[in-house]
């Protein structure tokens, strides 16, 4: 989506960064009767005793902790990435958990001098508390290895906090933080249901370190905290949950089961769940580029499709993941965040997640990465409660592994899925092209395409004819190529930016727009192009992006959102 901005990080990855990414997720494993932690000052309660930080780089703060009253905050500068270190006694031939919670910039955990094969684990920023945790097996004659932390030089401050090495006792007289398998969380309640999403809460268990989340006797989410919302379930049908809490020691037997049923649907495209028969759709910028910046409790209610841009490649081939950037968004909590989505859901409105952008390097183009891709965008809609994904590749994609990807997406998620695109004109000149095939490939669970007419050269109309990007003829001519190509009406919006600073070209007042939407569903406003029939299904328009509207007073959503909404 041109015209974001955005920032773009360049990243030199360390021999110990080129590991496999492990799973941020809670060890269920049961332990021996002699396991323990061997980790010395796991908690940081005893400020940095039994560790050495590099350069000064670490302190230990009362906020934010994840457990106790201390954690290690670590500070990276431009030739140092922070690293803290202790010498931990073990047992040779033995296997050891390795866990910790982090926070904050890029975090790393691992350990070296096993004797066998080293390993190390990291994330990218965590906005909130996030384990890490992998294994590792010592070698015949190891005695004791180095559990290190650190980030990556020049990024932000990490934080550590409950470092375990949970394996058979080294001797070395560790944290004696032992814990014992936890009991089963109560006052499991259902706090909100929507067409495709159930939340959940119960109460705190002590001596967890986390909870996982249950469906029809499968797991399907975990949570750091006492709430989690399940997301990508069918309209109008009844589901029942469990949670169970989690430590190193292991996991809890079930909670007790609550049952909910997810409210009705109603049409609109292939896919979309509960939507209006005409919508309008806002990309809401998830950074500062100038723009009016806004928590999502701020887009107008003229919205019906928020589109959270944008979700992160990974360095896992296809996957995506999404960080909020809390700093440019002045402290804008991910917490906050998750309330907002469930109240616009609660308002009736979706909000998705948008993949790509001008910037955007996602890449989808084998079986493996469509796998990957499906996986990742599916586990962000459990975690944030986001009602689908928005596809806005702008350096191309593979028809083929891109429909396969939505398609593998759509069977984990469920009919309410909302799947948008946002092709720029050139994509959407033939049915031929990547995208429209794209489009086609997977019209049964499509919900809409609001194709870019803006930041573009002059354009062939379904007439043959060539039309410049700025009036109601480029607009209407080109939108009739989908709706001639085999694109449904209801899968048809306009796309177009909210204000002369909202995009390098291409802004067109919101009389045009709703000219040219008059025109497409009932034949009136048309310029020298007149299709050669209305559509009067046509789902609505799309506009980059709800911050420039706000920077312009709303003037785009008030006059076409209004318009839109008032469409027969």
């Amino acid at each position: 989506m041109p015209g974001r901005g955005r920032r773009v990080r360049a990243r030199t990855w360390s021999a110990a960064a080129t590991v496999a990414l492990a799973v941020a997720g809670i060890s269920a494993a049961p332990a021996s009767a002699a396991d323990v932690n061997n980790a010395k000052n796991a908690g940081f309660e005893s400020g940095l005793s039994g560790w050495t930080c590099s350069a000064g780089s670490g302190t230990t703060v009362s906020s934010p902790v994840h457990g106790g009253s201390a954690a290690l905050k670590a500070t990276p500068a431009g030739q140092d990435n922070a690293q803290c270190t202790q010498s931990v006694a073990v047992k040779p031939n033995s296997t050891y958990s390795l866990s910790g919670w982090v926070q904050g910039g890029y975090a790393y955990l691992g350990v070296t001098g096993t004797g066998t094969t080293d390993v190390s684990t990291w994330t990218p920023d965590a906005p909130s508390w996030k384990q890490l945790t992998t294994t590792f097996t010592t070698g015949a004659s190891t005695t004791s290895v180095t559990v290190y932390t650190h980030g990556w030089y020049g990024q932000a401050a990490y934080y550590a906090d409950d470092i375990q090495v949970f394996g058979p006792d080294g001797g070395g007289g560790g944290g004696g933080d032992n814990p014992t398998v936890p009991s089963a969380p109560g006052g499991l309640a259902v706090s909100g249901t929507t067409s495709s999403s159930v939340s959940l809460s119960w109460n705190t268990v002590s001596g967890a370190s986390g909870y996982n989340v249950y469906r029809d006797g499968a797991k399907v989410a975990s949570a750091s905290g006492t709430s989690a919302t399940v997301s990508g379930l069918s309209a109008s049908t009844s589901y029942s949950f469990q949670v169970t809490a989690v430590n190193s020691a292991g996991e809890s037997v079930k909670s007790s089961t609550v049952t909910a049923t997810t409210a009705s649907s109603g049409g609109g495209g292939g896919g979309g769940g509960a939507l209006p028969k005409h919508a309008v759709t806002g990309y809401w910028q998830n950074f500062n580029n100038g723009a009016q910046v806004q928590k999502l409790s701020d887009v107008p209610s003229s919205y019906d499709i928020i589109a959270v841009a944008f979700a992160d490649a990974t360095s896992t081939p296809g996957a995506v993941t999404f960080n909020l950037d809390s700093a440019g968004l002045n402290g804008y909590t991910v917490d906050q965040f998750k309330a907002d989505i469930k109240a616009k859901q609660a308002a009736g409105k979706k909000v998705i997640v948008s993949v790509g952008g001008e910037t955007g390097t996602v890449s989808v183009n084998d079986s493996n990465s469509a796998a990957n891709f499906a996986n990742s965008v599916y586990s962000l809609m459990q975690t944030y409660g986001f009602d689908g994904v928005d596809i806005d590749l702008e350096n191309g994609l593979n028809p083929t592994y891109m429909s396969q990807a939505l398609r593998s997406l759509s069977s984990k998620a469920g009919s309410s899925l909302i799947i948008t695109m946002a092709p720029q004109t050139i994509d959407m000149q033939s049915t031929s092209g990547p995208y429209f095939q794209t489009a086609l490939n997977i019209k049964d669970i499509l919900t809409v395409v609001n194709m870019q007419y803006y930041n573009s050269g002059s354009m062939l109309g379904c007439d043959g004819k060539v039309y410049s990007q700025g009036s109601v003829d480029f607009l209407t001519a080109l939108a009739c190529i989908q709706l001639e190509g085999g694109l449904s009406p209801s899968q048809v919006g306009l796309g177009l930016p909210a204000s002369t600073r909202g995009a390098g070209s291409g802004y067109v007042s919101p009389t045009i727009v709703n000219n040219a939407l008059d025109c497409l569903t009932q034949g009136t406003a048309c310029g020298s192009f007149k299709p050669s029939k209305t559509y009067p299904s046509l789902r609505g328009a799309m506009t980059w992006s709800t911050n420039w509207d706000a920077t312009a007073g709303n003037a785009w959503s008030g006059s076409v959102g209004a318009h839109v909404h008032a469409l027969p």
